[in-house]
């Protein structure tokens, strides 16, 4: 179930990052400005945002394996679709409606890998779980440009189409829906006592830990959007050594997500972890501030280090949200906190861009390092969780 999870996920990514690595022939080839190619590349999320806690409601409803198998399917379709396009609002639409279909894996995959594997062991399986993200965007990294350059942009969406078309078939034949409670009751009298859980109602810590990871992505959407520009223009690195760095930090925050989940499982607690997190996301961002402050050689180091940290909160806060939400609003809380995210993300581009403009890189990654700051005492404490009878 973990491996299904994963390679849905994936597929889903793939297909969502591929307008992105379009940019380049978008704007050099085909005449677009950047702010069209960018505003092209960017619908898959806008579909994303869109449907992520509609597609959470639905799995809460009629299960994973039906709402991940037919996303897939309808990723596919558009994505095939959009191989046989020429006008771009044509290819805009087609790239939104599979974007909104995309959204499913991210809202049920996590119910799937969580619903299978016991409290003690979900740290480690959603640490491999959300590593599918990277994954999903190194395959599009190193194929799409590829395939761009020499078929254009038809050759370039077989790499999604196929992938989502495959990841469908294999998720409805292998995938089984983890087993939850009857909606009734055990004698038939009444609905169960989880069926009528109110979440969002009765108990704040699935809202704080959606506050917690919305501020906890300002870091990590800052070092993933800006490190490259800043090691070149800042640093004097060489495009290609400031790649490698970028490329070495994500890999090395994929890995860290494991580790961090590992870690949970040993304590025994997600929240403590994601608190530790939130610390050391104050510190890296201050190193990250002396290093733009002081043009330190070792910079690189301090952004991969940077890099790992300011990713580690993703599996943490996502199994915390489903274990809180219960086995009938995990979907919906699921897809509640990846919109959040999302949202988040969409911001820190144009604000932080207008911030390093404004007063530099140095005081920008230091007013960064607020964020965390105030995303530390927002993060539940174990004995809060005593309110949370399932």
């Amino acid at each position: 179930m973990l491996s299904f999870g994963v390679v849905a996920q994936a597929s889903s990514t793939v297909f969502v990052s591929t307008p992105a690595f379009l940019i380049p022939l978008l704007h050099t080839e085909r005449g677009l400005s950047l702010g069209e190619a960018g505003l092209l590349a960017s619908a898959p999320t806008l579909g994303l945002v869109i449907t992520l806690i509609g597609w959470g409601a639905l799995s809460d409803r009629i299960g994973e394996r039906r709402v991940i198998a037919s996303g897939l399917a309808i990723t596919a379709l558009a994505a095939f679709a959009a191989m046989f396009v020429s006008d771009y609002i044509g290819l805009g639409a087609l790239f939104l409606i599979g974007g909104m279909a995309s959204a499913s894996p991210n809202a049920a995959s996590g119910r799937v890998v969580i619903g299978w594997f016991p409290k003690e062991r979900r740290g480690l399986a959603m640490g491999i779980r959300q590593m599918c993200q990277p994954l999903g965007v190194a395959v599009a990294a190193l194929t799409i440009p590829q395939l761009a350059a020499s078929g254009g942009i038809a050759l370039a969406l077989v790499v999604p189409a196929v992938l989502c078309a495959v990841s469908a078939v294999l998720c409805a034949i292998g995938i089984v829906d983890p087993p939850r409670p009857p909606r009734r009751a055990a004698d038939g009298d009444g609905a169960h006592p989880l069926a009528v859980w109110r979440p969002y109602r009765e108990t704040s810590l699935l809202w704080r830990i959606h506050g917690v990871s919305m501020l906890l992505v300002v870091p990590q959407f800052t070092l993933s959007t800006f490190g490259l520009v800043w090691l070149v223009t800042q640093l004097q690195f060489s495009s290609l050594a400031a790649g490698i760095v970028i490329g070495a930090s994500q890999f090395a925050g994929a890995i860290g997500r494991i580790g961090v989940g590992v870690l949970s499982d040993r304590v025994g607690s997600h929240l403590r972890p994601l608190r530790w997190v939130s610390l050391a996301a104050v510190a890296v961002m201050l190193l990250m501030a002396a290093a733009a402050s002081l043009g330190m050689v070792w910079a690189a180091v301090i952004l991969i280090v940077a890099a790992i940290v300011t990713v580690a909160d993703n599996g943490l806060a996502y199994t915390s949200v489903a274990e809180i939400a219960g086995p009938f609003w995990s979907g919906r809380a699921l897809g509640a906190q990846n919109t959040g995210q999302f949202l988040a993300a969409s911001v820190v581009g144009p604000a932080v861009g207008g911030l390093i403009t404004l007063i530099g890189y140095p005081f920008a990654f230091a007013a960064v390092a607020l964020c965390p700051a105030i995303a530390v005492p927002l993060v539940p404490h174990d004995k809060e969780l005593a309110v949370v009878t399932h």
